[in-house]
């Protein structure tokens, strides 16, 4: 009886070592995984991390502390560097950069919208051939159409104004942005639009009022890019404006370079953080609606 009683006790006891040492090395595999992605990260975020502490530093420390905290902070760099070397300052290139950004965003999710319904939803005469011209506009590289979009516009008389930044893209001129949004619609079941249709719904109501909140995550996610973009844009503006008073903020930095003497680095850097700041607060704000569309339409698509 005794040993019919220690024949359990001995598997249990060999089961639970086996549990234990089994939690062990998922312990140990989760803190080595753990530790390579916060290397990993901290690699990727480094520059960033020193762009941050070298703007808080003198321009001479810049060059002598290759570390990224300041022995000796200061504001200087914010301070000189918002004031700019034109008479304006830096207030003026980031609300032209907002005048840029608000009307192209816009326009670009109601457009692409529009336009992606169109192809999801209807069939229509010529529709494939259309269809394969949008894609074909993806493989072709930007500095194709450079040219004939500034003699275009030269002819408008749109020089040195928005204009040419913004008509584009309410006119759906960015395809990626339209094939991302056919790609979600076509993971979205018809029933709603259907029921929409049998109460008596219009088309233009059933986009609307059905698909474009059921379209919200992904259209967060053209947003964001959009606005990224934008924010990052220099050859476009570059082109386009030749007024100062007109510069949004990347050509705003390029001001701050003068190859004639030697300039501040903490300055530019300083406006540079500024000028990553708008997007960082944007992109975490809408972290979660971005994994959302870009995974949804990704999988299901």
């Amino acid at each position: 009886m005794t040993q019919e009683i220690a024949v359990p006790a001995a598997a249990e006891l060999e089961t639970a070592r086996a549990h234990i040492e089994s939690r062990r090395m998922h312990a140990i595999s989760s803190a080595v995984r753990y530790f390579l992605l916060a290397g990993v990260g901290l690699v990727m975020l480094y520059p960033l991390i020193w762009l941050i502490g070298a703007s808080f530093k003198t321009n001479s420390e810049i060059f002598t502390n290759p570390g990224f905290i300041p022995q000796e902070p200061t504001i200087d760099g914010y301070i000189q560097g918002w004031k700019t070397s034109t008479p304006y300052t830096f207030a003026t290139f980031f609300w032209n950069t907002f005048l840029i950004i608000l009307p192209k965003t816009i326009g670009t999710a109601i457009s692409c919208a529009a336009v992606a319904y169109g192809f999801a939803r209807f069939e229509f005469p010529g529709k494939k051939i259309l269809f394969a011209t949008l894609i074909a506009t993806l493989l072709l590289p930007n500095v194709v159409t450079r040219i004939p979009q500034y003699l275009l516009f030269r002819d408008l008389g749109w020089l040195d104004t928005f204009l040419p930044l913004w008509v584009p893209s309410a006119f759906a001129g960015d395809a990626f942005f339209v094939f991302m949004l056919i790609q979600f619609l076509r993971a979205i079941p018809r029933d709603m639009e259907e029921a929409a249709r049998v109460d008596g719904a219009n088309t233009l109501q059933t986009l609307i009022y059905i698909v474009v909140p059921m379209l919200a995550p992904a259209l967060i996610s053209v947003c964001l890019f959009q606005f990224m973009w934008t924010m990052n844009d220099f050859l476009g503006p570059l082109i386009y404006l030749s007024s100062v008073d007109k510069y949004p903020i990347s050509l705003a930095l390029k001001l701050s370079i003068d190859t004639t003497e030697a300039f501040q680095w903490n300055r530019i850097l300083a406006m540079s953080v500024l000028a990553l700041m708008p997007a960082l607060v944007v992109f975490f704000l809408a972290q979660k609606y971005f994994i959302e569309g870009i995974s949804t339409g990704g999988v299901k698509g």
